[in-house]
């Protein structure tokens, strides 16, 4: 990267679109890492949480024996432990030596009833989402603040992009070879400062990326809104099915865990005779277990109870409820609750292409591809952390001594190309609304209060 002077004149020619990149940075930084360091914080934390314990006790270990009983009698062993509970999800074991999970539900409160598939035996029941993946996961997704948290991350999120963006351009090498750009130089002070932070920051910029567009696909907005809307599984696809007024979505609880491409289509309802055959005539959990299996559902799979006169079985395996380590083995499957009909099938094959590239997209993002995702993803989050400390100790290392003030990069007098960049700035705005909005106050910020406030616009300057 080409040496420049920070104390340069700010209209020196060359470096003038440098300055303003450098600028940019600064401030988009100033505005993003407290945010990166909790999201690459509380990320590390749920991925290793997951691995080694599990979410949600599904690593809970039992003695392995041959044959196993009846879900069925699992069933009432679960229920029987929570006092007026109601049956509402069955998970079955992901190995022969774990237990299978219950949800029991009981005056509004949903608890985790692990029991053994051999004995019928009640190992340990907890409340639902009470454990620290989602203490970490609560913090993750929205601060633990609700929609106003979604928002704020959503705004963080997509001004990292100008900040990858804008480190890039920096970074890019100006009469010198890659070596440099590729390859650290350990010297000492802020010259090796920079040139780590610089090096880590190109390498990973790809992949944060990728970690910043998979994660706005879950935000309020910009997932919800302007994304999933267009892409969803269309229900039109089953013919001659009656559809519910509520969607997939509704059997999300707490978090995301309905697969991404079906939160926004409808559910299927029971009571006709639209479907193709699947089991008896008003099928009980056994039968469902068994067709589950005879389907092709291996291992860990989800079987969701009917809740209401018209709702349906829902069999499903999703690696975003680490299911399984494919994504590609996603799978969704609708059951009449009289008929034992099968009113839906749905697979990864049959996701539109954005629905396909979420599907992995979250099991990168999550972790949940197997132990060498884990790690992956740990390397990834070190990385931005050592980002965000060694963007601080620059500032500190360039800002001059005994002055209180913030110290930006000074600002071109006169920036060439200004119209691409307003297109560029006009583009990040219409492609993510809160990075503009939140571009918009400062611009408001800037010309209706800080340009009549010289003291307060030297102190952040």
């Amino acid at each position: 990267m080409t040496s420049l002077d920070t104390q340069s004149p700010a209209d020196a020619g060359a470096n003038k679109l440098y300055f303003a990149a450098w600028r940019w940075h600064f401030y988009a930084g100033l505005a993003v890492i407290p945010f990166l360091m909790v999201l690459a914080l509380t990320g590390m934390m749920m991925l290793w949480i997951s691995w080694i314990e599990g979410r949600d006790g599904e690593r809970t270990p039992v003695v392995a024996q041959e044959p196993s009983l009846a879900i069925s009698a699992q069933a009432k062993s679960a229920v029987a432990a929570i006092p007026d509970g109601q049956l509402k999800t069955y998970v079955a074991p992901r190995f022969a030596d774990v237990a299978a999970l219950f949800r029991v539900d009981a005056n509004g409160e949903a608890t985790m009833v692990a029991v053994d598939p051999f004995t019928s035996e009640v190992i340990e029941t907890f409340p639902r989402r009470s454990g620290w993946y989602d203490f970490f996961d609560n913090i993750h997704s929205d601060l633990m603040l609700g929609v106003t948290g979604d928002r704020m991350l959503e705004t963080a999120a997509s001004l990292a992009l100008v900040l990858v963006a804008t480190g890039l351009y920096m970074w890019w090498p100006r009469n010198t070879g890659w070596r440099q750009t590729l390859i650290p130089v350990f010297s000492r002070g802020r010259p090796m400062w920079k040139s780590l932070h610089g090096i880590v920051g190109i390498w990973v910029s790809v992949v944060l990326v990728f970690f910043l567009i998979s994660g706005l696909a879950w935000t309020g907005i910009w997932g919800e809104k302007m994304v999933q809307a267009w892409s969803q599984f269309p229900a039109a696809k089953w013919d001659n099915v009656p559809l519910s007024d509520h969607t997939h979505a509704s059997l999300n609880h707490d978090r995301k865990e309905v697969p991404w491409a079906l939160e926004q289509t409808p559910l299927p309802l029971s009571g006709s005779q639209a479907g193709t055959p699947g089991t008896s005539t008003t099928p009980v959990i056994d039968q469902l277990d068994t067709l589950a299996r005879k389907i092709g559902f291996e291992g860990r799979y989800q079987l969701a109870v009917p809740t209401s006169e018209t709702a349906v079985w829902t069999i499903s395996r999703d690696s975003m409820n680490t299911d399984s380590t494919d994504p590609m083995s996603d799978r969704t499957v609708h059951v009449d609750q009289y008929t034992g009909n099968i009113l839906a099938d749905v697979t990864y094959a049959e996701y539109s292409w954005f629905g396909k590239a979420m599907a992995v997209g979250i099991a990168l993002h999550m972790g949940t591809l197997g132990l060498w995702s884990v790690l992956a993803n740990t390397v990834v989050c070190l990385a931005v952390m050592f980002l965000c400390v060694s963007s601080v100790v620059l500032w500190w290392k360039r800002r001059p001594a005994g002055v209180s003030r913030l110290s930006a990069p000074p600002f071109p007098k006169e920036l060439p190309l200004w119209q691409g960049a307003a297109l560029v700035g006009l583009g990040v705005s219409m492609a993510f609304p809160m990075a503009g909005l939140a571009l918009l106050t400062v611009l408001a910020l800037d010309i209706l209060i800080l340009s009549r406030l010289p003291g307060l616009r030297r102190a952040l300057t």
